[in-house]
């Protein structure tokens, strides 16, 4: 386990990179454009599968549905990058730091490679590949965020949990008014006893956390609809999408891992 030094070096730098989220460069602006223009130049079909982006994240919370990831692949696959015996959820409560940061850096990576090349794909073939870009991007964002909470020890089972996901989700995409929002709220609700009550509050506002992503989803995604260009934006689109998200999921979830052992 590590000293005390090291665990304040650790969320140093986390905090470092909160701050740093107050800047938003063009694509994430572009991404805020007011939906009321996307609806006018979007085509229906894909306005009705960015629609759907709601519903799907609901039944996520909800019940897990068909994105839950697998627990004993993510099992074996943390056996595989640490000196650290796991065999449950519970020996990697425990795992080194560096190790926790090592792994999500390594996924990050290769979910990313995923990302792009499915944007790449998307962008090329048009509307109809477009349509079915958005659930899939969705299923991997989400995926992505349910092994990163694995890797520092939180189950993706738990519906608490599950919330948080969701909001690492709105906090990749949201302004930074949002961004400081959310942390002060995780913040919060994250380092106290769970309890009927929190997660009462925590179901509250879900749906200004679905139409913030839904919005600046839905203009990014509108880009790839570009003939030929569609290709580059995809790709591009997808890959920072999928980084935003990771990267997120890794700063936020890290947080409570370090907090947690300092308060132990």
């Amino acid at each position: 386990m590590e000293s005390k030094e090291q665990l304040i070096h650790h969320l140093t730098i986390i905090e470092e990179w909160e701050k740093d989220q107050k800047g938003l460069w063009f694509w994430e602006k572009i991404g805020r454009i007011p939906f009321k223009i996307l609806d006018k130049l979007t085509p229906k079909i894909i306005q009705e599968k960015i629609s759907l982006l709601i519903d799907e994240l609901v039944s996520y919370v909800q019940t897990g549905g068909k994105y839950l990831m697998s627990e004993k692949s993510m099992l074996q696959h943390i056996q595989k990058h640490t000196l650290h015996s796991i065999e449950s959820i519970e020996d990697i409560q425990t795992m080194p730091i560096a190790d926790m940061i090592e792994i999500s850096e390594k996924l990050q990576k290769n979910r990313a490679k995923l990302a792009t090349v499915q944007g790449a794909s998307a962008g090329f073939g048009g509307i109809f590949t477009l349509a079915i870009d958005i659930p899939v991007i969705l299923g991997m964002a989400l995926k992505t965020l349910q092994e990163i909470a694995f890797i520092h020890g939180y189950d993706p089972n738990d519906k608490m949990e599950r919330i948080f996901i969701v909001k690492c989700l709105q906090f990749a995409s949201s302004d930074i008014v949002g961004k400081e929002s959310i942390l002060k709220e995780l913040s919060k609700d994250y380092t106290e006893p769970k309890s009927t009550e929190n997660m009462v509050s925590q179901m509250q506002g879900w749906q200004e956390v679905f139409y913030t992503y839904r919005d600046s989803f839905g203009m990014k995604k509108f880009l790839q609809m570009i003939p030929i260009a569609g290709m580059v934006f995809g790709a591009f689109i997808n890959k920072s999408m999928i980084e935003d998200i990771a990267e997120a999921g890794m700063m936020l979830y890290r947080k409570r891992r370090i907090i947690e052992r300092l308060s132990a």
